[in-house]
C-alpha cells in the first residue's frame, strides 16, 4: 500500500466516523475537515460552508463555501467548490476534468452578482447569503480566488486550464487534491516550492551586497527592491509571502498603513529614507555576476517576516498610485535559512524585527514554550478509560502539523496498534483547535467565528502576554481542564446536527456560541463549571449535555435572526454585538444543571494543591537527576565554571555540595539551582567538543 493509499483510507474512515457521529452528509464532513487545512495553510483566512447546486451540464451552478467578507481580505473574494468521491480506492482526475468542476462555480459567481438571482432565493439560504455579500462588496473586489478541494488525486501536469470568462475581475484558481492534503498533514508542506525568478518574470536580477562572510552560519544579503517589482511579486504570490509573518496586512485602517500610502502617493521619492524596509528569509538564493557587480537572480520560498504592512501598501499602489510606484524603492535584508533550521531561526528573526507594534512574535510559532509544555503534558498525562473501554489513553497535542502521522509511520504494525490505543485518532488536536476550545470557554465566540487563523492570532497574543508575566498557571491541571473543554466542544459538534431545530449551516458558529453561553452562565462569584469531573470520567455529564443543547438552540436563534439591515448570518456571528445579544438572554436550564457546578473555592483549592504537588515532584525529580549524574560530573562543572569565572558565590557553594555526593546531598532547592547552572553553562559552551 502506498503512502497516498494509506492516507486516503484513513481520511475516508475519519470522514465516515464524523458523518455517523454528527448525522451530517459525508461531503459536509469532508468540507469541514479540509476547510481547516485551507485556513491553517494560509490559503484562506476563513472558510465558511455555503452549499448550493442547481441545473445540469453546461447550465450547472455550484458552490460549497466562501472565504468571508472580501473587504477583510484585501479585496479578494474566495469561493470554494468540493469534488468528493465516495470510494475505497484512490481515484484520479486530470487537466481536462478541472473545468467541469470549476466552471459551475464561475457560473454561480456570474448569477450571484445579479439582484434577480438573489431575490429569488430564500433569505436564510446559504446561496442568498453569498449572493448578497457579492453584490454588496463587488466594488471592493479586486480578484476572485477559486479553490477546488478534492479527495481524488490530481494528475494534471500544469496549471494552464482554460476556464469560463467572468468579466472585468481577474480570476485565479488553486487545486487542493488528495496528494496536496497528504503533504500538508504529514509535514505542513502544502504546496510546491515558490521560486521567484527576477531575471525571467520580474524585470531583471536585483543588485545585492553580500552581508555575510565565507563560512558564516547563515548567508545574508542587502538589496534595494523597486516598488513596482515588489508590487508585482505580491500580486502573483499574495499571502504566501507573509506566512511566517506575525501580522497580516492591516489594510489602510491602521495609522502606519495610511502614512505609508500617503508617502507613496505624494512623496514617492522619499519612501526609501522614510521606511524601515523589509526583513526576509529564503530557503535558497541564486546569485549571478553582472557588469555592476553581484545580483540575485532568483529566490526560493521568500518569506517577509517583517514588513507585511509595507508590502501590502506598496501592492495597493498598483491601484491607487500607479504613476508614482516606479519612483518607490524599499530596502530588504534577506537571510538564507535552510529548511531544517527554519522553525528555530525564522521566529527569532521575526521576533527581533517586529518592534513597530507591541506583538510578542514568538507566540505565533509552534516552538513557543507554551506549546512545548502542552506537547509534553500530552505525551505524559494518562487519562482513565471512557465508560465501556478497557485502556487508559492520552490526548495527542500536535503543536506543528505532521507530528501525529510522522510519529506513527515510523513504527512497526504491532507498535502502531499500541500507539493507536495510547493515542486514539479521536484524541488528536492542534494548536488552532486549542485556541478555538479556549476562546469558546472564555467568552470569545465571535472571535472564533472569524476563522482559525485570526482566532489563533488573538489567542497567541493573549497567551504571550500572560506567559511573560507568569507561566505558573499553565500546569498539568490546566492541561487536564483543557481536555474537559475539548470534550465539551466535541460533544456539541456531534449533537448539534441531530437537533430537530437544526436546518443545516452555521454549525461551527452555533457550537462556539453555545459553549461560550454555558460557561458564561455557569461561572459566577460562588460557583464554576466542574471541569475536573469531566476529565476524570472522560465524558460530559448528561445534565450538562442537555444544558448545552438548550444553549445551542438559543445560539441558533441569535445567529439566524440578526437585527434589521444585517443579512449575512456568518458575518453577523463574527460581531461582538451578536455575542452580547446571546450573552444577555436568560435561559431556563433543567434543575439538575446545578449538579454540574462546583464551589469556586473548591476549584481554586484544587488548583493550589496541584501546584504544590508539582513543586514537590519537581524538587524530588531534580534531586534524583543531580544524584544520578554523580560527584565526578559535578566536579567537572565546578572546575569549568571556576576557570572561566562564570559562577556566583552562591552557585560555587551549591556545586561544591553536588561534588561531595554521597557524603553530602543537595536539597531539592539546591538541586534545581544546580541544574539551572548546568543549563546556562551548556549554552556558554560546556560539554562542547
Amino acid at each position: 500500500m502506498t503512502v497516498l493509499d494509506e492516507y486516503h483510507q484513513n481520511l475516508m474512515a475519519d470522514i465516515r466516523r464524523e458523518a455517523d457521529a454528527s448525522g451530517v452528509m459525508m461531503v459536509e464532513a469532508f468540507f469541514d475537515r479540509m476547510a481547516e487545512r485551507l485556513t491553517e495553510a494560509g490559503e484562506l483566512e476563513v472558510a465558511d460552508r455555503a452549499f448550493y447546486q442547481n441545473g445540469e451540464g453546461g447550465q450547472k451552478l455550484r458552490i460549497d463555501g466562501y472565504a468571508g467578507d472580501p473587504r477583510d481580505c484585501e479585496g479578494v473574494l474566495g469561493l470554494i467548490v468540493s469534488d468528493f468521491v465516495e470510494s475505497d480506492d484512490v481515484r484520479t482526475f486530470g487537466k481536462a476534468d478541472a473545468p467541469t468542476i470549476l466552471n459551475p462555480l464561475i457560473r454561480f459567481l456570474k448569477k450571484a452578482r445579479t439582484e434577480e438571482f438573489r431575490d429569488a432565493l430564500n433569505e436564510v439560504s446559504a446561496a442568498f447569503q453569498v449572493s448578497d455579500l457579492i453584490i454588496t462588496t463587488w466594488s471592493h473586489i479586486t480578484k476572485v480566488k477559486l479553490i477546488l478541494i478534492s479527495n481524488r488525486h490530481y494528475i494534471g501536469r500544469d496549471d494552464t486550464v482554460k476556464l469560463a470568462d467572468a468579466g472585468d475581475v481577474p480570476i485565479t484558481y488553486s487545486v487542493w487534491d488528495l496528494a496536496r492534503f497528504e503533504r500538508f498533514d504529514r509535514s505542513g508542506q502544502a504546496r510546491e516550492d515558490m521560486v521567484i525568478d527576477f531575471a525571467k518574470d520580474f524585470g531583471g536580477p536585483l543588485p545585492a551586497l553580500k552581508a555575510s562572510q565565507a563560512g558564516a552560519a547563515l548567508e545574508s544579503y542587502l538589496m534595494i527592491v523597486p516598488g513596482q517589482q515588489l508590487a508585482d511579486i505580491y500580486d502573483k504570490w499574495g499571502a504566501r509571502l507573509l506566512e511566517a509573518n506575525v501580522r497580516s496586512f492591516l489594510q489602510a485602517r491602521a495609522k502606519t498603513n495610511k502614512g505609508i500610502q500617503t508617502t507613496i502617493r505624494t512623496e514617492p521619492e522619499l519612501f526609501f529614507p522614510y521606511n524601515n524596509g523589509l526583513s526576509a528569509t529564503a530557503n535558497d538564493v541564486t546569485c549571478i555576476q553582472t557588469a555592476e557587480g553581484l545580483a540575485v537572480a532568483s529566490i526560493s520560498n521568500l518569506q517577509i517576516v517583517n514588513g507585511a504592512q509595507t508590502t501590502g501598501s506598496i501592492h495597493g499602489g498598483l491601484k491607487t498610485a500607479k504613476d508614482q510606484l516606479p519612483q518607490v524603492f524599499v530596502q530588504m535584508k534577506l537571510t538564507v535559512v535552510p529548511p531544517d533550521r527554519s522553525e528555530e531561526i525564522v521566529p527569532k528573526i521575526s521576533e527581533y524585527a517586529n518592534t513597530q507594534n507591541k506583538v510578542n512574535a514568538a507566540d505565533f510559532f509552534s516552538n513557543h514554550p507554551f506549546h512545548v509544555r502542552m506537547e509534553q503534558f500530552s505525551r505524559s498525562v494518562i487519562f482513565a478509560p471512557k465508560e465501556g473501554e478497557r485502556h487508559d489513553s492520552k490526548w495527542f497535542y500536535e503543536r506543528s502539523r505532521g507530528q501525529y502521522i510522522n510519529a506513527r509511520v515510523k513504527l512497526t504494525a504491532a507498535q502502531q496498534k499500541k500507539f493507536d490505543l495510547e493515542f486514539p485518532k479521536a484524541q488528536l488536536f492542534s494548536k488552532t483547535d486549542l485556541a478555538k476550545f479556549e476562546f469558546s470557554a472564555t467568552g470569545r465566540p465571535h472571535v472564533v467565528s472569524k476563522g482559525a487563523q485570526k482566532n489563533f492570532a488573538e489567542f497567541a497574543k493573549e497567551i504571550g502576554e500572560a506567559w511573560s508575566k507568569s507561566d505558573v498557571k499553565y500546569d498539568e491541571l490546566w492541561f487536564k481542564r483543557l481536555i474537559s473543554r475539548v470534550l465539551i466542544f466535541r460533544q456539541l459538534e456531534s449533537q448539534v446536527p441531530k437537533q430537530t431545530w437544526y436546518e443545516g449551516g452555521y454549525r461551527a458558529n452555533i457550537v462556539t456560541y453555545a459553549m461560550a453561553k454555558v460557561f458564561h452562565d455557569a461561572n459566577g462569584e460562588k460557583q464554576v463549571l466542574d471541569l475536573d469531573v469531566i476529565w476524570r470520567r472522560q465524558s460530559v455529564p448528561e445534565p450538562l449535555v442537555r444544558a448545552l443543547m438548550i444553549a445551542a438552540a438559543e445560539a441558533h436563534n441569535a445567529i439566524t435572526h440578526p437585527p434589521q439591515g444585517v443579512r449575512n448570518m456568518s458575518e453577523w456571528a463574527k460581531q461582538q454585538a451578536c455575542w452580547n445579544g446571546l450573552k444577555s438572554r436568560r435561559l431556563a436550564y433543567d434543575e439538575d444543571f446545578d449538579s454540574c457546578l462546583a464551589p469556586i473555592d473548591e476549584a481554586r483549592t484544587t488548583a493550589r494543591e496541584a501546584r504544590s504537588n508539582k513543586v514537590l515532584t519537581e524538587g524530588i525529580n531534580a534531586q534524583a537527576e543531580v544524584v544520578t549524574l554523580g560527584a565526578e560530573f559535578w566536579t567537572g562543572v565546578l572546575g569549568w565554571g571556576r576557570e572561566r569565572k562564570r559562577l556566583t558565590p552562591n552557585e560555587l557553594q551549591v556545586l561544591q555540595v553536588c561534588s561531595s555526593i554521597p557524603r553530602r546531598l543537595p536539597t531539592d532547592f539546591q538541586s534545581k539551582q544546580a541544574l539551572a547552572v548546568l543549563e546556562r553553562m551548556k549554552g556558554q559552551g560546556f560539554g562542547d567538543k
